[in-house]
């Protein structure tokens, strides 16, 4: 069944019929959105803000460092020792590690020929010698015969020939035996030279130490140059001064005004992390290195121990002194996280009973993500490391856990 579409048409009277104002429903609109924000803006200002914090540890009584280096231990003497002469090792007498002391037999060459050309130069001298005693015999007799003449020319009983004689014989034995002690002399410096090639045989400690390394064996031949390629050794071995050890460590140049002589140093050796030991700055090397841009430092040990070896890594830290020049001490240590520039000081915000209180600290050196503290913080106290760059003094946070 077919409806009437003549009865969907509108009344004339309800067409002509005014609706409400749009102008006004915009304003309402903006209106609302004005009063949206302005309480959402109230109520995140009243919003606590939530921060990360961290325990501050206690600086543990040690000093602040103003510059880190690392570097080796050395020392100052260290010798590898050879021989004066080229030969062959007939003894060694040293192993690694062991102490030897100055002057000490380490090792011996074959000595056969040196003691050859000693017994050859002992004989020479031998028989300079027995020459200047017949020469000195025959001086005494020579003298007799020209007394003997003088006695007879003054009774003109030989000629002034025999007399001259006499006397020439007499001036030739005087001569021949300058000569002779001459010679002997030349003996005794030949005996000398061949008891030194003897004594060269012998290897000897330098000075007391510690043999670190041993580069020889019996049978090997030795020479104090490289000669003979790879089958000649030029040490018998390696000797280490332990009580002139040190470090030494490359500073970069652009620090090194905050190093001086005598400044104390903290010393750290990558074998024993743990255990700091006391030092202080002997003397800085007055060099650079242009390609590295380094200059040199070596650093002494208050005390020695037998733990520190040569060639062994070690950390230092260049210690803050305070206007008397005592080392200034560190009173605690923190996150690097957790300092921040504001008006060209370090601050930190200490979280204390719900709030942060704003503190002005004094910083010393960096360690790793953790920074020194000489003034301004307690060990125990917490500090914010993470939250909103608008913090003030005072204001109530909320400690995230």
């Amino acid at each position: 069944m077919k409806r009437d579409l003549s009865a969907l048409s509108i009344d004339p009277a309800a067409r002509d019929k005014k609706g409400p104002d749009r102008r006004l429903v915009i304003a309402l609109a903006a209106a609302a959105v004005v009063i949206v924000i302005a309480v959402s803006w109230w109520l995140a200002g009243r919003r606590t803000p939530v921060v990360e914090v961290a325990t501050v540890r206690s600086g543990g009584g040690g000093a602040a460092a103003i510059l880190n280096a690392s570097g080796y231990v050395t020392p100052r003497r260290r010798a590898t020792v050879s021989a004066k002469i080229t030969g062959k090792i007939e003894e060694v007498f040293i192993e690694e590690g062991m102490a030897v002391e100055e002057g000490q037999v380490l090792a011996r060459l074959d000595d056969l020929d040196a003691v050859a050309s000693l017994r050859s130069a002992e004989a020479e001298y031998a028989v300079a010698r027995a020459a200047l005693t017949e020469i000195e015999v025959q001086l005494v007799n020579a003298r007799r015969t020209l007394e003997r003449q003088k006695e007879l020319r003054e009774r003109d009983l030989n000629t002034e020939e025999d007399l001259d004689y006499a006397e020439t014989a007499v001036s030739g034995l005087e001569a021949q035996i300058t000569l002779a002690r001459r010679r002997i002399v030349s003996a005794e410096r030949i005996v000398a030279i061949a008891k030194r090639g003897v004594e060269n045989c012998t290897i000897r400690a330098p000075f007391a130490g510690i043999v670190v390394s041993k580069d020889a064996q019996p049978g090997e031949m030795v020479s104090p140059i490289s000669a003979g390629g790879g089958y000649t050794r030029t040490g018998i071995a390696t000797i280490v001064d332990m009580a002139s050890i040190e470090i030494e460590v490359d500073v970069n140049e652009s620090y090194i005004a905050r190093v001086e002589p005598g400044q104390r140093v903290e010393a750290t050796l990558d074998a024993y992390p743990d255990w700091r030991i006391p030092a202080s700055v002997r003397t800085i090397i007055p060099t650079a290195d242009r390609q590295k841009a380094t200059v040199k430092v070596r650093i002494a040990f208050d005390e020695l121990d037998p733990r520190i070896l040569p060639d062994m890594g070690a950390k230092v830290a260049f210690l803050e002194r305070d206007a008397t020049g005592e080392p200034v001490e560190v009173k605690a240590t923190v996150p690097r996280a957790a300092v921040r520039q504001e008006g060209g000081a370090d601050v930190v915000f200490v979280v204390k009973d719900g709030s942060v209180e704003r503190r002005t600290i004094s910083i010393g050196a960096r360690r790793g993500d953790e920074i020194e503290v000489t003034a301004g913080l307690r060990g125990g106290e917490r500090v914010v490391v993470r939250g909103p760059d608008g913090l003030r003094d005072g204001q109530r946070v909320k400690v995230k856990e």
